[in-house]
């Protein structure tokens, strides 16, 4: 049968729905399967299909403004034997910006220092915007770039929140990202960007219906 949103499919309309259904709910590849009927080594490769199409719409995303919080934090091992200190060990770096009540982006940096920081913000953040952090030296300067507000809550010194500064939503995005890799039991190293960048987009339309947006964009250019 033809099928509208997949090219070359030889699925059904009716199956390939099923799975988008799923991979939209996010269940697991095995949970995919014993729904749908189908392998679970397709169900693998159509899902990885869908994740290279949804980092392909980040694309269209626009630069913040407003009220905006910075943060970074690091996925991999919890602990490696012989490595202390920040970033220790075989951990990725992950830069995140996030408007509040809005968008988040994600960006896989080498050090958290100004050299890699500071060009992401001034790419991603427009003029005149506030910005909050924590108090890492990383980010000192930021004054000074494109007229940013900047604030600062100090977490070594055991402040979290001081007024309307904070980095709350950056934390319970990295939170929910972490959360959606544990529940895939890891994430190869090769697999990472592509997995970041879907928690990204889930979260970027974690208040709309994702099943729905998925039709709509492979009707309008399949798989």
């Amino acid at each position: 049968m033809k099928n509208r949103y997949s090219k070359h499919s030889r699925l059904s309309e009716h199956v390939f729905r099923q799975i988008l259904r799923c991979f939209a709910q996010d269940l697991d590849t095995y949970t995919t399967a014993e729904i749908t009927g189908i392998s679970r080594r397709s169900i693998h490769d159509i899902f990885q299909k869908l994740r290279k199409r949804v980092v392909s719409l980040l694309e269209d995303e626009q630069p913040f403004s407003g009220e905006v919080e910075v943060d970074e934090s690091y996925f991999g091992p919890r602990r490696v034997r012989g490595k202390r200190g920040r970033g220790a060990g075989k951990k990725v770096l992950v830069l995140g910006i996030l408007k509040r009540g809005g968008n988040v982006y994600t960006q896989v940096i080498p050090r958290a220092n100004k050299n890699n920081i500071l060009p992401i913000l001034q790419g991603k953040i427009l003029e005149e915007t506030t910005v909050h952090t924590d108090g890492w030296t990383s980010y000192d300067g930021l004054i000074d770039v494109k007229n940013f507000k900047h604030y600062r809550v100090y977490h070594s010194k055991d402040e979290f929140v001081r007024g309307k500064s904070h980095i709350n939503g950056i934390e319970s995005f990295w939170s929910f990202c972490k959360r959606r890799m544990r529940k895939q039991n890891g994430v190869r190293k090769d697999k990472f960007l592509i997995h970041l960048k879907e928690c990204e987009w889930r979260w970027n339309h974690r208040n709309e219906d994702i099943y729905q947006i998925l039709l709509k964009k492979l009707r309008e250019n399949p798989l």
